[in-house]
């Protein structure tokens, strides 16, 4: 076993203060202690060009492996690392941007390798049509393994009506790219999605090389409610319980920015759940009652205010997170008819990042999807806020059977009705 000063010499190779270092150094050997969060990504924030710049891809990941060593030694465990890149295949011609799959294939084997993912941004910013998108889209996902990828469905110039319509060609002819629907895993719609959201498969970069971080704190959520005392100010309570949780991991994560040079963008305080941490779970005990009762939208919006009153930088969503496929409870209450899609939009409009890992009929009509695109489209326009939309149409299956999946990240679920 390493000495102690073994140990710290270690750290300091990484170049953090010495208090940094100390609390490291004490984490690790405080083999009780278990953190109520899990860090479900850092994300580095890099711009490319299609020319290459390989060393640069290189030296991001070389830095997320860093990061991930200090975090790991400081008690928490570390889900996944990602590089958001800018959107560099969007202004390339449909010609060019096959010539160019060829290139992120590229950077797809060298995030593999390290273990990391990637998103190479919206591959379609304007509202235009665009032909030649799913066909290309479908290529991408199958010849590549961690590449993420979008289509911008509103901006600061309103909805993009046309671009709804190219999204939901994408998402029809994904379904039918990878067994089960999945390839709809890696890609979604963006609605106002601001610069820096380290959750995938919306998250872009621009600017300086940077850092963000996303968070597992479903549980964070769930415990706050649990134990509130009756008449106590259910969003001052949790936004304490979150403060507490967080600010330690925006010392670390300050203290690396700075170490390695990269801007600090923030944390992302959106509440992702897991299998083992249900936002569901939580929800309900702050009703008492099945998610989807009424109540549900008042806990929404509870949840929300204290996310935006957290006393640390927060940047992406950092509103609540409802992926009914990585959520067990979700699932479960979608199975007993307690919320449709509508529910999940009216829940987006007091918090949320739209709708996330929906499962629905693999045979929804493009025309279909396309209006459910451009009504969360117009959400987000008309409330000024971050929404996306990845939907999983399952191949073969209609309203009401189960959809089940052997991805660990998802959960077997009821198919759910579109209109």
């Amino acid at each position: 076993m390493a000495s102690r000063r073994e140990i710290l010499t270690l750290l300091g190779a990484l170049g953090l203060p010495l208090s940094t270092m100390t609390d490291l150094l004490a984490a690790s050997n405080d083999k009780s202690t278990s953190k109520p969060v899990r860090v479900r990504t850092i994300t580095a924030g890099l711009e490319l060009s299609p020319r290459g710049e390989s060393p640069r891809f290189e030296r991001a990941l070389e830095f997320l492996g860093a990061a991930k060593r200090v975090f790991v030694n400081a008690g928490y465990e570390v889900q996944t690392l990602r590089i958001a890149t800018n959107p560099w295949l969007a202004s390339a011609s449909p010609r060019d941007r096959q010539q160019l799959l060829a290139r992120v294939r590229e950077l797809d084997k060298m995030v593999a390798e390290h273990g990391a993912i990637l998103s190479v941004g919206p591959v379609l910013t304007e509202d235009r049509a665009d032909d030649s998108l799913p066909q290309w889209s479908s290529e991408l996902i199958s010849t590549t393994e961690s590449t993420h990828h979008s289509v911008v469905i509103a901006s600061e110039r309103g909805v993009h009506s046309a671009a709804a319509t190219v999204a939901a060609q994408v998402m029809a002819t994904l379904s039918r790219t990878l067994p089960g629907g999945v390839a709809n895993f890696r890609f979604a719609t963006a609605a106002n999605i601001p610069v820096g959201t380290p959750f995938f498969p919306v998250g872009w970069h621009g600017g300086p090389e940077s850092v963000a971080f996303g968070l597992e704190s479903a549980s964070v959520v769930e415990q706050a409610f649990t134990g509130m005392s009756k008449g106590e100010d259910a969003t001052a309570r949790l936004q304490q319980q979150l403060d507490a949780v967080l600010m330690p991991i925006e010392r670390l994560g300050r203290d690396i920015a700075r170490q390695h040079e990269r801007t600090y963008l923030g944390i992302d305080t959106s509440p992702a759940p897991g299998k083992d941490r249900s936002i569901g779970a939580a929800i309900e005990a702050f009703t008492h009652a099945p998610f989807g009762s009424a109540g549900t939208l008042e806990a929404c919006a509870t949840i929300t205010a204290a996310l935006k009153a957290v006393s640390v930088t927060t940047c992406g969503y950092s509103g609540l997170m409802l992926p009914v496929l990585e959520d067990p409870v979700l699932a479960q209450r979608a199975g007993e008819g307690r919320f449709s899609l509508r529910d999940l939009l009216l829940y987006s409009s007091v918090c949320g990042t739209g709708l996330d890992v929906a499962p629905i009929p693999g045979d929804t009509p493009v025309h279909t999807i396309a209006g459910l695109l451009r009504d969360v489209a117009a959400q987000s326009s008309r409330l000024r806020k971050a929404l996306s939309v990845r939907l999983f149409l399952v191949p073969g299956k209609k309203v009401g059977d189960i959809a089940r999946f052997t991805d660990k990240m998802l959960t077997d679920s009821v198919v759910m009705k579109v209109d």
